[in-house]
């Protein structure tokens, strides 16, 4: 069952996708809600996305327990109202409605398949009251097209990120390239602190995602076979940019290991690294 955390503090940067193929997946995938963390030390492993979740559904039914609260939300985009809204959507809830995701970021957001992708969105939980929301986020919106959504539930968005499976990643690098993105996965092998790689599922024989978390805490480390979410942007790996832009404490056999394995391939350069909600 998918998951939404809860938390009312805010630290949010701002963020810049796919339906699962089968069970397996889907398993590891069950908790695609996951708290961006506001209280984290530097892109360590956040615990306090354990402490207060619900699920969507009751999310939704219960909107009026959770309006001024701050939750992060992963799933499909149903639709877009227009430039400044879209819904998201899942079969397994909602009960056939989509949930009001409005943009209030500052920046623009395109999603790229709509039906198809999946984003990660935080935000405060609201009850939709258009010329309220217009006035307090300078956005203009179309009474028209919004009339249908008063009183609905609506997110109001500070933070929104494309939500792509390491699989999808590493299939198509080239489409995520210099994009912020938050993906979730396994974690496969630890080469030595803050750089893993992640899957989604051994099984499926998928290639693995090189996670590289150049701030990651030492006190709360990943383990393998950890459920993980990671925000961040994806980069072809370049050993001599990532010499330059980061300061690499690998020895000197890991860093030619990685150089041969991984040259040009992407890595993704993590930011903020947190427990799945699985």
């Amino acid at each position: 069952m998918r998951n939404t955390f809860l938390n009312n503090n805010q630290n949010h940067k701002k963020p810049n996708q796919s339906k699962r193929g089968s069970v397996a997946l889907s398993l590891l995938t069950a908790a695609a809600l996951a708290l961006l963390p506001a209280c984290a030390g530097p892109s360590g492993v956040n615990t306090a996305a354990e402490e207060s979740n619900v699920t969507t559904d009751k999310l939704v039914e219960n909107t009026g327990d959770h309006v001024g609260e701050e939750v992060t939300i992963r799933s499909t985009v149903e639709k877009t109202v227009d430039d400044s809204a879209f819904l998201l959507n899942d079969d397994d809830y909602f009960g056939g409605e989509g949930i009001l995701v409005i943009n209030a970021t500052g920046e623009a957001f395109v999603v790229p398949d709509v039906g198809d992708s999946e984003v990660q969105v935080t935000g405060k939980v609201e009850t939709f009251a258009m010329t309220t929301v217009a006035e307090s986020y300078g956005l203009t919106l179309d009474p028209d097209l919004y009339k249908e959504y008063e009183t609905m539930p609506v997110i109001i968005a500070q933070s929104m990120a494309l939500a792509p499976d390491p699989g999808e990643i590493t299939a198509d690098p080239e489409k995520f390239y210099n994009q912020r993105i938050a993906v979730e996965g396994q974690v496969d092998e630890i080469r030595e602190t803050g750089l893993f790689t992640i899957t989604e599922d051994k099984l499926f024989n998928g290639e693995d995602l090189l996670v590289y978390a150049p701030d990651v805490s030492t006190s709360r480390p990943v383990k393998e076979g950890e459920v993980v979410a990671v925000t961040g942007v994806l980069r072809p790996f370049v050993v001599a940019d990532f010499e330059k832009d980061y300061d690499l404490q690998w020895d000197l056999s890991l860093k030619e290991e990685i150089d041969a394995e991984y040259s040009t391939k992407p890595v993704f350069v993590a930011d903020n690294v947190y427990p799945s909600a699985i």
